[in-house]
């Protein structure tokens, strides 16, 4: 697993106009092909009436799964250029459609790669960015005393809290960035003056607003 990239923070869409022509960019993740060849079909059905529906996708920790489609417009003038803003932002696991409804007034090849490019990096925008980290759940089992003085603590600290739960003693679920475990612990151990009973739990990725 990676310990952190970029992806799309979820569904989104945005829509500019060049030259008559309307350009309707639909952004989404997709961790497989087969989500993103679902997100496209759903797309194109929705848009049926549309004169293009371009798509490009790229997938997978080590982006393997990188496709484009220019849907009838010249070859290499959507597509590719979709694809090429996905790369230059560094997403993964990222799908993206452009919808066209010709407006009467011909780009030429040169404008159609700038009218796809521009639409994808505005749809990216008005959808959102996110970075995703991989963490470690460390749960602090601690005494209902301590609960107000290690709630604030995590609270204001680098550290974000995942959940407290209230049992026979409180236990706190904290987000810990894999490689820093000795640093929550010897943090935890000396706020708690050793009261706390500390166990590792399970792996996940924890999500921050990019832009």
């Amino acid at each position: 697993m990676l310990h952190h990239y970029n992806t799309v923070k979820g569904y989104g869409e945005n829509e500019i106009t060049i030259e008559r022509s309307r350009f309707i960019a639909y952004v989404n993740r997709a961790e497989t092909e087969e989500e993103a060849q679902a997100f496209i079909a759903d797309i194109k059905k929705k848009h049926g009436d549309a004169n293009h529906n371009c798509s490009a996708y790229m997938i997978g920790e080590h982006n393997l799964i990188q496709k484009a489609n220019d849907d009838g417009e010249p070859s290499g003038t959507a597509g590719v250029p979709m694809l090429e803003v996905l790369k230059k932002r560094n997403l993964k696991d990222t799908v993206v459609v452009v919808t066209r409804y010709f407006g009467g007034i011909k780009l030429g090849a040169g404008g159609l790669i700038r009218a796809y490019g521009k639409a994808v990096s505005e749809g990216l925008n008005a959808t959102g960015i996110v970075e995703r980290k991989l963490m470690r759940i460390f749960k602090t089992k601690i005494d209902y005393t301590w609960l107000g003085k290690v709630e604030n603590e995590v609270r204001s600290s680098q550290y974000q809290l995942k959940e407290i739960r209230y049992l026979d003693a409180v236990e706190v679920k904290v987000y810990v960035e894999e490689g820093t475990k000795e640093i929550f612990v010897d943090w935890m151990t000396e706020l708690t003056n050793g009261q706390a009973n500390m166990s590792e739990g399970e792996v996940e990725y924890f999500e921050t607003i990019f832009y």
